[in-house]
């Protein structure tokens, strides 16, 4: 069984300018957090087997670091990631595989889908409880208006 929550989008910005803001580490830190939380630090290697470390910011300060690899990337097209294993391979408490699309629709509009997979049931309403389709929506309307200004 697929433990699975997802956001379904339709972003008012091209594929690759969308994708660009995951590839980029400066542009990632302005978009990645939903306000008024911030990312404080990425440490970012964007392909697959490289790692992916950020740190979330609170608005009070409480710092959340964050780390993982790269599985998969298609440029202009997906993204995928997992903290199954540390950026140096080495096991970790799994929470998810996240599977990022994009689905050039053309006019400058672009399909923006986000799949979070979960282990067990239990991670995914964990996940559900923090917020995912609210925080994953806000952050996914960031990307677009910071897409939009490149």
């Amino acid at each position: 069984m697929a433990y699975e929550l997802s956001i379904d989008l339709i972003l008012k910005a091209p594929a690759e300018k969308l994708f660009r803001c995951f590839a980029e580490p400066a542009l990632l830190q302005q978009w990645f957090a939903p306000k008024p939380w911030t990312i404080k630090s990425t440490d970012i290697d964007f392909r697959p087997g490289g790692k992916m470390s950020f740190v979330m910011a609170s608005p009070e300060g409480e710092e959340y670091p964050n780390a993982g690899i790269y599985l998969e990337i298609v440029p202009n097209k997906k993204i995928v990631t997992t903290d199954a294993v540390t950026p140096d391979f080495k096991p970790a408490g799994p929470f998810m595989v996240a599977e990022l699309t994009f689905e050039d629709l053309g006019n400058g509009t672009t399909r923006y889908r986000a799949v979070a997979r979960h282990w067990t049931e239990e991670t995914m309403k964990q996940h559900e409880q923090m917020g995912f389709e609210p925080g994953w929506t806000q952050t996914a309307m960031q990307l677009e208006a910071l897409a939009q200004t490149l």
